[in-house]
């Protein structure tokens, strides 16, 4: 049998073909970006964006020119096949890098683990070998993350609140001087002007995002966008309703989480309940 050949020439590649569709319809029906931004209620940029490939946008964008295009659900099925292509994870993860850089301020809620921005050593190590990360690999990406640190120790850092659930702080290394260090690494990081932590305590009972672990980046821009993370996948959202959906989960987080001056006993409570190596 005769190898397959491709019968459009188009792209094979999920999120390449996504765009080139999103720019072929969109030349097809004679719109321009801003008249696009107009008819469907987004701003122009963000179809600028998904016709670049810097962002897929979200389901709802792709319903919405499905409809306008008249292409029943194509553009929300190619959407799909490329937010699953494992292929663009590491990239999506590489343009949140670039964001987190640039901004203003973050505000971040941990679930289940630590932010990056406030591991010790210790902590980035075993956290990346519980992800089968190991040897130079491993080396390189403890100190990457290390290097991640500079962002908040700067002459003019960001602004950078972590709401940690109190599962956090209830998982423990299993070395417990390296938990101590975690701890008292915590402690210290509220002492700079430019740090708020605050603790979800689990009698604040159900909440809207207790499944997922969520971060908020204020751009020089004006635009913030937010990257939602579990242990398989990271996504980075930049449509402005998803965006504000995540936000007021978050502020309801907020709203029951401890002050910070109780986070911060909290945080000592847990210190002092870690045991001390035994004297020699």
């Amino acid at each position: 049998m005769p190898p397959r050949r491709a019968v459009t020439g188009r792209s094979q590649e999920p999120r390449q073909r996504f765009v080139e569709e999103l720019r072929l319809l969109r030349a097809q029906k004679g719109d321009s970006l801003r008249q696009l931004g107009n008819v469907l209620g987004w701003d122009s940029s963000l179809f600028g964006k998904m016709e670049s490939g810097q962002t897929l946008g979200s389901p709802e964008v792709a319903q919405a020119l499905d409809q306008h295009y008249g292409t029943k659900d194509l553009l929300l099925t190619l959407w799909e096949l490329a937010a699953g292509d494992p292929t663009q994870f590491k990239e999506r993860y590489r343009r949140y890098m670039t964001l987190e850089a640039e901004a203003l301020s973050l505000w971040h809620y941990g679930v289940s683990t630590v932010h990056g921005l406030l591991q010790t050593p210790g902590y980035a190590r075993d956290l990346l070998t519980v992800g089968d990360i190991s040897g130079d690999e491993l080396a390189r990406q403890v100190e990457a993350r290390m290097g991640r640190r500079q962002l908040l120790e700067g002459d003019d850092p960001p602004r950078f609140r972590s709401i940690l659930s109190e599962a956090v702080l209830r998982t423990p290394l299993e070395d417990a001087a390296e938990w101590r260090r975690q701890l008292e690494h915590l402690i210290e990081a509220t002492d700079r002007p430019n740090i708020t932590l605050q603790v979800l305590p689990f009698r604040s009972g159900l909440y809207g995002l207790d499944s997922t672990a969520v971060m908020f980046l204020r751009l020089p821009d004006g635009r913030t966008v937010a990257y939602t993370e579990n242990a398989h996948r990271g996504e980075l959202i930049e449509e402005t309703s998803s965006v504000e959906r995540l936000q007021r989960a978050y502020d309801a987080v907020r709203d029951l989480a401890l002050s910070p001056a109780e986070s911060r006993k909290f945080v000592m409570r847990m210190l002092e309940e870690v045991p001390c190596d035994p004297s020699t």
